[in-house]
């Protein structure tokens, strides 16, 4: 069975996001200082294929823990469908 994982990847929430604090600055200087806050982070389409949901779920666990986020400073989340 194929898949499609939709993985998205933020910094954790109690850590500083340059990136983000950057482009609240631009805003504010384009005259949109209603924004509170911009948190910057990735978002990963992954397509594999796997016998069974659960076992596509275990791969896409497995890359996010082991190389696409680092759990030190990220955190993440996805949604599997059958592709």
């Amino acid at each position: 069975m194929k898949f499609v994982a939709e993985i998205d990847i933020m910094p954790r929430p109690e850590l500083l996001d340059p990136q983000g604090k950057a482009v609240l600055l631009g805003l504010e200087h384009l005259g949109l200082d209603q924004v509170d806050d911009v948190r910057i982070g990735k978002h990963i389409t992954l397509q594999l294929e796997a016998e069974t949901e659960e076992i596509a779920r275990e791969k896409v666990e497995k890359a996010c823990n082991k190389l696409l986020a680092n759990l030190i400073m990220e955190s993440f989340t996805y949604e599997l469908k059958q592709a």
